[in-house]
């Protein structure tokens, strides 16, 4: 008798309920993850530090890897929801400015472990290769959203963005890194300053309003 696939067993299970399943332990197993970082987390420590078994989680997730990249894809999409409720209804360029700061603000302070499995992750895809899709695919994703947040203040302006959307990422994540690592490192000042920094960068990043 040959042992069942991965694809097998999600033919069976049914694709929705399958990945119903692989969501509920992702949520489970991200606990786990951010505190012990991708080097020191295997399968069997997330097993012993849930309520699910060894057996259950190597059942629905082909190994470390696919458990990790479904866990991060999964996280950064929720928080990216979140902003795109501000994009949608703020009204006025003050408006936005303050959401964001506070939500940034507010992010770094409660989920910061989470943040720092998303680093720790996207140095890892650097020297593994299997790890380089997801991770492009969350980048991607990262930066949509913050064009999204700039654009929309910049139109509430009555202005453009004045860099294109990579730079507007890439500014506003190594400003979110650089807070991370200090506010993990003890310095509540972080949180203050990756508020400023928000709202100053915002202004930065576009046109002067005509």
């Amino acid at each position: 008798m040959t042992m069942a696939t991965y694809d097998d067993r999600a033919s069976r299970a049914g694709t929705d309920k399958f990945g119903r399943r692989r969501e509920q332990l992702a949520t489970s197993a991200l606990v786990t993850l951010a505190e012990r970082g991708y080097a020191n987390t295997g399968l069997r420590d997330i097993a012993d530090n849930s309520e699910f078994s060894h057996g259950v989680l190597h059942y629905y997730f082909k190994d470390k890897n696919d458990l990790i990249q479904h866990c991060v894809r999964q996280y950064k999409l929720d928080c990216a929801k979140h902003y795109d409720d501000i994009v949608e209804t703020a009204t006025t360029a003050d408006e936005l400015k303050s959401r964001f700061a506070d939500a940034m603000t507010g992010t770094l302070r409660d989920e910061a472990s989470m943040h720092r499995l998303w680093y720790d992750l996207r140095n890892q895809s650097m020297f593994d290769a299997e790890l380089r899709p997801v991770i492009q695919e969350i980048d991607t994703l990262l930066e949509e959203m913050i064009w999204s947040v700039v654009s929309r203040y910049a139109g509430l302006l009555g202005t453009t963005v004045s860099v294109r959307p990579a730079l507007a990422y890439s500014t506003y994540d190594g400003t979110f890194e650089q807070a991370l690592v200090a506010f993990m490192a003890g310095d509540l000042g972080a949180l203050d300053r990756i508020g400023d920094d928000c709202v100053r960068l915002l202004d930065l990043l576009v046109c002067p309003s005509p």
